[in-house]
């Protein structure tokens, strides 16, 4: 099984969107891919192009462990970890539980730096290997009802610079990419969650306006626009820090860092009037 010439490459959250894209397009580019996530039968066109699929729930930590054993296993090596798994945890913060904002964090940012610590080692050994974590341009700038996964994706800001400074003497390249608007799944999981958190009191109107927001999807590019990043990112000697795509990604970014903080909360607030 082990393809010596083929670079090996770990993605979680591989089941759908942006992960199941990232797979198919590092297959097509030969790589020898393990596309990892919790739901399994959801991953058969990424087995069926010639990727190995792997069952894996980043906040069970024995799972991690197993997928990471098995890839040295087989491989003997890991040149390439995507990591992509996540979710929009939304709701107004009065609202949401701590338990749920916790298992935001816990998936979004903890599972990610464990399975990170697990693939360290081995590429530390090589001398070389690319991290790359999917955060958001929501790890830059903060809407209404989403302060849980705005935690979670500044949190992941902040651990990429730590990180890509620690291990950048060892031949280890530490890359951010931040999505903007992407059609996906993620859009209809956080309407609900903020729906069910609250869809009914004080912040009601922001939930309405939010999934009047989220609605139509037909203005917002497909995941291959930031696959198209991915691969530039593994393609270049010496790869950017940060690269961002996708819907109102370059405007929101530059406004953030042009804007004071009044101005930019009144833009923000206007969209959800």
């Amino acid at each position: 099984m082990n393809m010596k010439n083929q670079p090996v490459a770990l993605i979680t959250g591989a089941s759908s969107g942006m992960g199941k894209d990232f797979a198919l397009r590092l297959l097509a580019e030969g790589y020898t891919v393990y596309a990892a996530a919790r739901r399994l039968e959801r991953m058969g066109d990424i087995a069926a192009s010639g990727g190995l699929t792997l069952a894996m729930d980043v906040t069970d930590d024995a799972s991690m462990v197993g997928a990471v054993t098995r890839i040295l296993d087989e491989q003997g090596r890991i040149d390439v970890l995507i990591n992509n798994a996540g979710y929009g945890q939304y709701g107004a913060l009065e609202d949401v539980p701590v338990a749920e904002g916790r298992r935001q964090m816990e998936t979004n940012l903890i599972g990610l730096a464990r399975l990170t610590q697990l693939c360290l080692p081995t590429m530390r050994a090589q001398g070389r290997g690319r991290i790359l974590n999917i955060s958001s341009i929501g790890g830059k700038l903060a809407t209404p009802l989403g302060g849980w996964y705005h935690a979670s994706k500044f949190a992941l800001e902040g651990y990429s610079d730590a990180l890509r400074n620690e291990v950048r003497r060892f031949g280890i390249d530490v890359v951010v990419i931040e999505p903007g608007g992407i059609a996906s799944e993620w859009s209809g999981i956080a309407t609900q969650e903020a729906e069910k958190h609250s869809g009914t009191g004080a912040y009601a109107s922001f939930v309405k306006k939010f999934g009047a927001l989220q609605q139509d999807q037909r203005k917002l590019p497909g995941p291959r626009v930031i696959s198209d990043l991915v691969v530039r990112a593994l393609r270049a000697r010496r790869p950017r820090a940060r690269y961002h795509g996708g819907f109102l990604a370059g405007p929101m970014l530059l406004l953030r860092g042009l804007l004071s903080d009044r101005l930019f909360d009144r833009l923000i607030s206007s969209a959800f009037r």
